[in-house]
């Protein structure tokens, strides 16, 4: 029976309970698939981001950013490659074909999203500290300038006419792979050398790691998973904006895994819904949610300094300090 709850099993979990709601998804409410679909986002990129600031120990401001360029690399393919999902459409039929082609796009957005962290990670990591931080924020606004410029992809008027591609499977089973990957990749031997960076980093260099090449790798790999939340929220919304994927939107990233509790993946995906739910919830408020979310936030940091779930890890999950 121990072997019902470990990180393997709930992934297969996962992506039967994805199948069984997109099964029966006709039967719910749009606006409630639409909620599922948002969860399942800002999960994925509460654990990439949790895997760069709370594994690593690299403070990242942009992460919204690397969530841009994946929306946009996602929706650039699936509106200019429109032929190739007619295509496969056409000889593979609706279900099959629709299907392989986000795939191919959604791995698109994570190679676009991944190289760009690559690129901004290569000759920043050997920063620190708030040094990092003022490099990561700066890149950040420059992906906003950029993609407000680019009239290709619509510049500052936004990106309309995206397909709508993102199921609840789709967003439901890429977040319980990501989850599976991370955890399982914080369990190996590999994964140690992120917590001996993160712990001290002169000790770490002393052992014979490379602390740069772990911190351009979790920087890339956080970044690739943030391209992937990109890519699903262009295709749900079907429309996206420079100013979606902004400094405040790192901020609200940043505040889940905080909230969660840093190096601490289970909490961060409780903190990650629990705040993707609350948000909805206090939307009757109108004006007012956003200082009853602040207040919310301030209470909790107040009496959980730690985290949500701070102090407390299940094993089977989570890895780091365990």
């Amino acid at each position: 029976m121990k072997h019902w709850f470990n990180a393997r099993s709930l992934l297969l979990y996962g992506l039967i309970g994805s199948g069984i709601l997109q099964w029966n998804s006709e039967g719910l409410n749009p606006y409630v698939i639409q909620v599922l679909i948002f969860l399942a986002i800002n999960v994925i990129l509460a654990a990439g981001l949790n895997f760069i600031l709370g594994e690593t120990g690299q403070f990242s401001l942009c992460h919204a950013a690397f969530m841009g360029v994946g929306a946009y690399a996602g929706a650039a393919t699936s509106v200019f490659g429109g032929k190739g999902l007619v295509w496969l459409q056409t000889y593979l039929g609706p279900l099959t074909g629709s299907s392989l082609f986000f795939l191919g796009v959604l791995l698109v957005s994570a190679l676009a999203a991944g190289l760009t962290g690559f690129l901004i990670g290569l000759p920043s990591l050997r920063l620190h500290g708030d040094y990092l931080a003022i490099v990561t924020l700066g890149f950040g606004e420059m992906v906003r300038v950029l993609f407000q410029n680019a009239e290709i992809v619509g510049g500052s008027r936004g990106f309309p006419g995206i397909p709508h591609l993102t199921t609840l499977f789709w967003a439901l089973g890429s977040m319980c792979l990501i989850l599976y990957i991370l955890a399982s990749l914080m369990r190996s031997t590999y994964g140690r050398g992120f917590i001996a960076v993160r712990d001290d980093e002169i000790a770490a260099e002393a052992m014979g790691i490379n602390s740069t090449r772990f911190k351009v790798v979790a920087f890339s790999l956080g970044a690739a998973f943030a391209g992937v939340a990109g890519c699903l929220y262009a295709h749900s919304i079907r429309y996206i904006s420079p100013d979606g994927f902004g400094f405040l939107k790192s901020i609200e990233i940043i505040v889940m895994v905080i909230l969660g509790g840093m190096g601490n993946l289970l909490g961060v995906v409780v903190a990650a819904v629990l705040l993707t739910l609350g948000n909805e919830w206090m939307r009757s408020l109108d004006q007012f949610r956003y200082v009853a979310y602040a207040l919310i936030i301030i209470l909790l940091m107040i009496l959980r300094p730690q985290g949500l779930l701070g102090g407390w890890k299940w094993r089977r999950f989570n890895s780091s300090r365990s």
